[in-house]
């Protein structure tokens, strides 16, 4: 092939494709050498200073004794460092002492990320936004209490909500009035006479309260006790997607009643009692929450 080459004294293989593409023998240049050269040098010198090579039980450690681990170690020791005096000033106080002080507050927030994200999120959502079946933390309301102090028992002791189903205690008639009346509430209106009438015969007042807004008791300091029952004079709806179905369904079915198929699912697990989050945890997940909601 090469005694056919029609470019005498080019320095080519002899390989010609198409009359005139060939393949040269031009050595590369001197840079791209000495970077060859050198990265072949420095992988070698890497090797020898940090662990590298596999070995039959393993690896060599390197001259230099590194280790990912240890790097980390040293970043959590530095990170524990910075954030100790803060940790022991909250040890001693509770969430609602720990928002009375902004510094606190601000730290408090901002170590607590990471900690609403590992625990939290899931279900209630990156930001307390909530995901459908769950609530929302990023809004006012509260259905078992916005304080510090309920935030920390919900938390620490979960909620599990109650209630029965009225598929077969209620006719289809009363069912349908009733779920028509909490959809009215839910809309702003005031409530048809008849539905007032049915929802207090029927003894929803009991959980819901006497006004439907979820409050059984107002006492004379202004606090109030609930058993948790969702409020019906706001347009938050405690399952998805929420109105007249929704809550015909749930009136039907009932929340959390064992061995009832198709009943609704409310529970929340407890993050103190398990053992899951100790108890300095639980109080600034409280204060988390209650920031991401304006709490009371």
């Amino acid at each position: 092939m090469a005694e056919n080459d029609p470019f005498p004294g080019e320095d080519n293989t002899g390989h010609i494709w198409d009359g005139n593409l060939r393949e040269l023998r031009n050595p590369p240049p001197r840079w791209w050498m000495l970077g060859l050269w050198a990265s072949i040098l420095f992988v070698v010198g890497y090797g020898i200073l940090y662990p590298f090579w596999p070995t039959a039980d393993g690896y060599t450690k390197g001259l230099l004794g590194w280790t990912q681990i240890e790097e980390y170690r040293r970043g959590v020791a530095q990170v524990e460092a910075v954030r100790a005096p803060f940790e022991e000033r909250i040890r001693g106080l509770t969430a609602a002492d720990i928002l009375a002080d902004p510094e606190l507050t601000q730290y408090t927030v901002a170590s607590s990320k990471v900690l609403f994200g590992d625990n939290c999120s899931a279900c209630h959502g990156s930001g307390g936004q909530g995901n459908p079946g769950y609530p929302i933390l990023a809004d006012d309301y509260w259905q078992y209490g916005g304080t510090p102090a309920k935030l920390v028992e919900s938390i620490g002791q979960g909620r599990q909500g109650s209630m029965p189903a009225h598929g077969e205690i209620l006719s289809a008639t009363e069912i349908d009035r009733l779920a028509r009346f909490v959809t009215e509430l839910k809309s702003g209106e005031p409530g048809a006479e008849d539905g007032w009438s049915l929802y207090r015969a029927k003894g929803c007042v009991a959980c819901h309260g006497q006004e439907g807004d979820g409050v059984v008791v107002r006492l004379p300091n202004g606090d109030v006790i609930t058993v948790g029952a969702p409020s019906f004079r706001n347009g938050i709806w405690r399952f998805a997607p929420g109105g007249y179905e929704s809550a015909r369904y749930t009136i039907t079915h009932g929340v959390n009643q064992p061995g009832r198929p198709g009943s609704r699912e409310a529970v929340m697990p407890d993050f103190g009692a398990s053992g899951r989050l100790g108890e300095q945890e639980v109080k600034k997940l409280a204060v988390y929450v209650h920031q991401l909601g304006g709490g009371l």
